[in-house]
């Protein structure tokens, strides 16, 4: 098992054998979800250099997101 402490503001670290996992490198955007009484954390796909809709931030809020995941 795999363990970190949580900070009295609310922060942890994210174990090395977990960043590894998952690949993180500063900067990535991570998801969590709870099924079932668990928390699942996955990391966000990177940015694609050169795709258009990375150079606008105002499209990169939840609400977008979700309105604009099936095109």
């Amino acid at each position: 098992m795999i363990t970190s402490r949580l900070s009295r503001r609310g922060r942890t670290t994210i174990p090395r054998p977990i960043r590894d996992a998952l690949r993180l490198v500063e900067g990535d955007t991570l998801a969590y979800d709870i099924v079932d009484g668990v928390v699942v954390v996955w990391r966000l796909p990177r940015p694609v250099a050169g795709e258009p809709f990375t150079c606008f931030g105002e499209w990169a809020d939840e609400a977008d997101r979700t309105a604009y995941a099936e095109l």
